[in-house]
């Protein structure tokens, strides 16, 4: 669909262009013609129909359930895998430090904004994963800008898998490195990158996420690892829907295919399992422990809100020693897996906390979608070009906060639309 809205029809465009002030003497902006096809386009396809990019959540009734257009629904579309969220140590962590620090800190931490609270949190992030060096960052969007771009340089490489996040790979263009995208989970087409390319191995990033956020399936990292390592490369790994939920500390899917050793930076978030904002990196290399400074988006934006350090200082405590909020959480996933399967929905991937059904095009897709949120059901809506192979995809994300409850209301909802959309 947003592909399509970039090919709108030029003539109209063109017609208008002399009614946004173009004269003879200042041509209009050939930039903003580009931008109105796009409004134009997008202004027509929302016309009289419920769009899903502007949902508006009137209120949050709980970390799994919330109001929207006046009626009370069970999100399947937020990432607090965990529900921490809405614990009670977390809020009452915030609360207190809210009311004596105040709402934010108004400086990055290499100005007045660098608070023994973020020390300590990054102190107990290192020792969560067993590392040496970590740093905070003030979203996880940043930390990728951050790690990737810190360590990588012009006449560098960077490889990294064509299903990354977009802060990966604006991350690697931020960087200045040579950049070359290999094909999802494909550890040849790795080596092949590195048979072909000019730089060096030992001057090469190689960077990868744990569970891709669209498809929600587990990335090919032992594989993909060991060729980087034959290399000479680093390996930079996203667990941001990894990290609370995969391994037997919660540390992600590194621990879990005891991968430590291999993976020589991990770059994490606390907005989905941990349930505030923030992100952050560590790694095992003293070599890095100067990263903060020559990373960008540390140096020059104001540091997290010391409410927010408290309540993932929390948080963590809370994952380390709740096991059982994981084990909830794979209950849920996998029953709602298997309920999906059962109904014959085409599922990109195997169960874990965030997934995907595949929609056959732009009008299915919508109404199956707006008939969940009928139903009191919300799931996220995804179209190209933000989706893998051009496909229209509900995503939807599941958490130990949900109830067999929720779980057999939104299997209800996804039963009585497929069945309207096979009718149709």
């Amino acid at each position: 669909m947003l592909s399509r809205l970039h090919s709108a029809d030029a003539a109209v465009a063109d017609d208008k262009s002399t009614s946004r002030g173009a004269t003879s003497e200042q041509p209009y902006s050939e930039i903003l013609r580009r931008a109105g096809q796009f409004s134009e386009s997008a202004d027509r396809l929302a016309v009289g129909h419920l769009n899903p990019f502007e949902i508006v959540i009137e209120d949050v009734l709980g970390p799994v359930e919330a109001v929207i257009g006046g009626r009370r629904t069970v999100m399947f579309g937020t990432n607090s895998y965990l529900g921490l969220n809405f614990h009670p140590d977390c809020i009452k962590a915030a609360q207190q430090t809210v009311l004596h620090y105040g709402t934010g800190s108004t400086a990055s931490r290499v100005a007045s904004g660098n608070h023994a609270m973020h020390v300590a949190l990054e102190r107990e992030i290192a020792s969560f994963y067993g590392c040496r060096e970590a740093v905070i960052y003030s979203t996880g969007f940043m930390a990728n800008l951050a790690a990737i771009s810190g360590l990588a340089r012009e006449k560098d490489a960077i490889f990294l898998d064509a299903h990354s996040h977009a802060s990966i790979f604006d991350a690697a263009r931020l960087s200045g490195a040579e950049v070359h995208a290999f094909a999802h989970n494909d550890p040849a087409d790795v080596e092949r990158l590195f048979r072909e390319s000019k730089i060096a191995g030992t001057r090469t990033l190689v960077v990868l996420e744990s569970v891709y956020s669209v498809w929600g399936d587990v990335g090919d990292l032992k594989s993909i690892a060991a060729v980087a390592k034959r290399h000479g490369a680093l390996v930079v790994v996203d667990e941001a829907h990894g990290m609370g939920i995969y391994g037997k500390h919660g540390r992600g899917v590194v621990e879990h295919l005891g991968l430590e050793k291999e993976v020589d930076v991990i770059v994490g978030t606390f907005s989905k399992s941990v349930g505030v904002i923030g992100g952050f990196s560590v790694s095992n290399h003293a070599e890095l422990r100067w990263l903060r400074m020559m990373a960008r988006p540390y140096l020059y934006t104001a540091s997290l809100p010391l409410s927010i350090v408290a309540s993932a200082r929390t948080a963590l405590g809370i994952i380390s020693g709740e096991p059982g909020l994981r084990e909830k959480l794979w209950r849920n996933a996998e029953a709602f897996h298997a309920g999906l399967r059962a109904i014959g929905l085409d599922v990109c991937s195997a169960a874990g906390p965030v997934g995907s059904v595949r929609m056959q095009g732009v009008k299915t897709g919508h109404d199956f979608w707006k008939s969940l949120l009928s139903q009191g059901i919300y799931v996220n809506m995804l179209l190209p070009p933000a989706t893998p192979n051009g496909e229209v995809l509900l995503r939807f994300s599941i958490s130990a906060a949900h109830t067999p409850e929720h779980i057999d209301a939104a299997l209800k909802a996804f039963r009585a639309a497929a069945q309207v959309a096979k009718a149709a």
